[in-house]
């Protein structure tokens, strides 16, 4: 068996952390270095399709997964302006069933916090946070980053065996590897949290909803407990901002839905504040690892929010990484890492992106994609994507294997 390896880890998002615990349980040992001193997620839930929930389930988190998070029995499409139903998404236990995992929707903050409480009982895991990395040098047999304290002050150099970049869309790290810049995508999504008791009498089922209109879509689903609905709104915009969430007015979100149906219209009246995230697109790293660094999650392959994925490919890069590792050759390792990886990425990517253009169209096109969604049904809508939700790592880490491979199509 391979010596166990000193890796550290920089960031320490939902990729970061999962990362973290994965190489943990393969008995390595973890520096994880967070620039933030608090891990506060405000006014965000996710989506975990079965690719990643069965991956936390191995980690020991799947009854953790249970309290906090819930299972939609399904997604509901309407169009934004007439409230009439286009289509549907059967998950729930047929989900379950199908990919042998659940589908859980949660709030970012709740998932954040289990998988904190679950880094911090791991005996072999280091975390320093308030820390920013400021340096990389490697060396044939190690490499060192330096990290500073966020507010500035005298660097500590950390050594190690590898260092993976968990450190977000505008990754310092990546930058060793692939300099290609950010992209705007000249939308923003609107996020807001709401009581579920105060939410129209027909949205406040379990289902997720789906509002599909030319140029922007609305998302809504239980979070909490089903105790608070998650609201997110995409629409365009003309001038990104770099920052992580901004506020924003009220009275601008609604002009873009002025036309709405009026359950949608009351449902995005009710919050008095949204966050709002400018959105950008950045081409999958080339390549996501070389010698002894390694990328994952947004870091290698920002995700647009149109598949929901995001969260779902950091965990699985994760759980590849470590898999690969197995092996105990770094550079081999890292070099299996971006073969199984990469690829998998770029088609995720080009999935996410080819929905958002499903989801905004409108005219000839939308007629067209009514017509395929209701063809297909609730069933199919989701079997579509089982070459997506039917991932999991094979015996040896160095690719990825699905329960059920069907074609992908247009998108939902």
């Amino acid at each position: 068996m391979p010596d166990p390896l000193s890796i550290t880890v920089a960031g320490a998002g939902i990729g970061g952390l999962t990362a973290a615990l994965c190489l943990s349980d393969a008995g390595h040992a973890v520096t994880l270095v967070e620039r933030r001193t608090g891990f506060s997620e405000v006014g965000a839930g996710l989506q975990l399709s079965p690719n990643a929930s069965r991956v936390l389930a191995s980690l020991g988190l799947a009854a953790a997964l249970r309290r906090a998070g819930s299972e939609p029995p399904g997604v509901v499409v309407r169009s934004l302006k007439s409230g009439s139903r286009i289509g549907g998404v059967r998950l729930g236990e047929a989900a379950r069933e199908r990919y042998g995992a659940p589908y859980h929707v949660i709030h970012r903050a709740d998932l954040q916090t289990l998988l904190l409480d679950a880094v911090r009982s791991r005996p072999g895991i280091r975390l320093l946070v308030g820390r920013e990395v400021t340096g990389l040098a490697e060396r044939a047999d190690g490499i060192a980053i330096t990290v500073e304290s966020a507010g500035g002050g005298r660097g500590e150099t950390l050594e190690a065996d590898l260092v993976i970049g968990a450190d977000g869309l505008r990754s310092r790290l990546r930058g060793h590897l692939d300099d290609r810049p950010v992209a705007p995508a000249r939308m923003a999504a609107w996020r807001a949290i709401v009581p579920r008791d105060v939410v129209p009498e027909a949205l406040r089922g379990g289902e997720t909803g789906l509002w599909l209109g030319r140029g922007r879509h609305v998302v809504h689903y239980p979070i909490g407990n089903g105790e608070r609905v998650n609201v997110v709104a995409i629409v365009p915009e003309r001038q990104g901002d770099d920052g992580w969430g901004r506020l924003g007015e009220p009275a601008m979100l609604r002009a873009h839905f002025r036309d709405a149906t009026p359950e949608l219209a009351q449902l995005l009246g009710l919050p008095d504040s949204w966050l709002v995230w400018s959105l950008a697109d950045r081409p999958t790293a080339r390549p996501m690892a070389r010698g002894r660094l390694a990328l994952l999650g947004d870091a290698a392959h920002p995700m647009l929010p149109f598949l929901a994925q995001g969260a779902a490919l950091a965990v699985e890069d994760a759980a590849t990484l470590a898999a690969c590792l197995a092996g105990g050759d770094v550079p081999k390792a890292l070099a299996a890492y971006d073969a199984a990886r990469r690829p998998r990425a770029k088609r995720v990517q080009k999935a996410a992106r080819a929905n958002g253009r499903v989801y905004h169209a409108g005219g000839f096109a939308a007629l067209c994609r009514n017509l395929v969604m209701r063809r297909l049904g609730p069933d199919g809508m989701r079997d579509r994507y089982g070459w997506l939700y039917g991932w999991q790592p094979d015996g040896n880490g160095a690719h990825g294997r699905t329960r059920t491979d069907t074609p992908e199509g247009p998108g939902f």
